[in-house]
């Protein structure tokens, strides 16, 4: 599969249909309404009493969560061939998209986690685009306006406002101005918000502030989860491995792309720290740069056999989670 994978081809559009239906088929057969979480925020939780008041059934929610996963896939593996994240065009990043969130059952159900990552991977192609921007107090405005909209999705993304100074960090010359701008792109949903709930006089700060709580994550009681930790960490090692040997082959604006995307990753980790239960919803947030990753380690080997045996040791797991558990 990863031999196919590899090429770009049209076809392998439809193969990547047929794949993520064959590890993700199972949410079409035991349906689950969404996911709704402590965590969830104003603009969530009116989006779920708007889909209930409409009686919608369970299997509704399941095509349109195996619809954002497909989309998200299908995006983001756009945005790595344009900007040559890899030698060459293919669809390695989507396969590993949709691999990488068939390892826990909650990465394939309709949440605010889910959601929030479709707007990620906008945000972060927004970023890489910075480099070479000739509109650059536009775009950096509109990014922080969108991150401020995820916050309002799910509380722990406010995180991600981390990655706005970031990628102007990496990705331009250092100016106060912008910094700020980002900010204040980020602030300004929660003015209209605001202003929208004093007007109906139902204000409260307690209503969209994204207050969240650090506690010390809670170690997997189950072999399946520990093993699906292992094997993302397995190959987003082996991934960075490579992407660092073939770092010297790049140009300056990619290197920069996988700088960010480590950075990405990072930022997503501490969402370790805002959740001390036993739930791994959040952790779909890692899911974006680590299918960079492993699609990496797909990739780049010399010897296809290694990368055809680690792709398929993860489906076979990926099918035992899905259809056996």
């Amino acid at each position: 599969m990863t031999g196919i994978f590899r090429q770009k081809n049209s076809s392998n559009t439809l193969l990547l249909l047929v794949y993520a239906l064959a590890l993700k088929f199972p949410i079409f057969m035991h349906p689950v309404g969404p996911l709704v979480q402590e965590e969830d925020n104003f603009l969530f939780t009116i989006l779920i009493q708007f889909l209930r008041g409409l009686h919608l059934p369970n299997l509704v929610y399941s095509f349109l969560s195996f619809l954002l996963l497909f989309v998200q896939a299908s995006i983001f593996n756009r945005i790595c061939n344009n900007n040559k994240m890899l030698a060459r065009p293919n669809y390695l990043p989507a396969m590993s998209y949709i691999l990488i969130t068939s390892l826990m059952k909650e990465w394939s159900l309709f949440s605010a986690p889910l959601l929030v990552n479709t707007m990620l991977i906008a945000l972060f192609y927004r970023m890489i685009e910075l480099y070479n921007s000739n509109k650059a107090v536009t775009a950096i405005f509109n990014i922080g306006f969108v991150m401020g909209v995820t916050t309002l999705l799910y509380k722990p993304a406010i995180l991600f406002i981390l990655l706005i100074w970031l990628a102007l960090f990496i990705m331009r010359p250092f100016a106060i101005r912008e910094w700020l701008l980002g900010l204040l792109g980020v602030t300004t949903p929660y003015y209209f918000l605001g202003i929208i709930l004093f007007l109906n006089n139902q204000f409260a700060w307690t209503k969209i502030l994204p207050i969240i709580h650090f506690t010390l994550p809670v170690l997997p009681n189950s072999v399946t989860i520990t093993l699906s930790i292992l094997l993302l960490m397995l190959g987003f090692v082996i991934g960075g491995f490579y992407v660092q040997n073939n770092l010297n082959k790049m140009l300056i604006q990619v290197r920069k792309n996988w700088s960010l995307l480590l950075l990405y990753l990072m930022v997503a980790a501490l969402m370790l720290l805002t959740n001390g239960k036993e739930n791994y919803v959040s952790w779909l947030l890692f899911a974006v740069p680590l299918s960079a990753f492993h699609a990496s380690a797909y990739f780049y080997p010399n010897n296809k056999t290694f990368p055809m045996v680690l792709q398929w040791n993860i489906f076979a797991f990926a099918i035992y989670i899905n259809y056996m558990t």
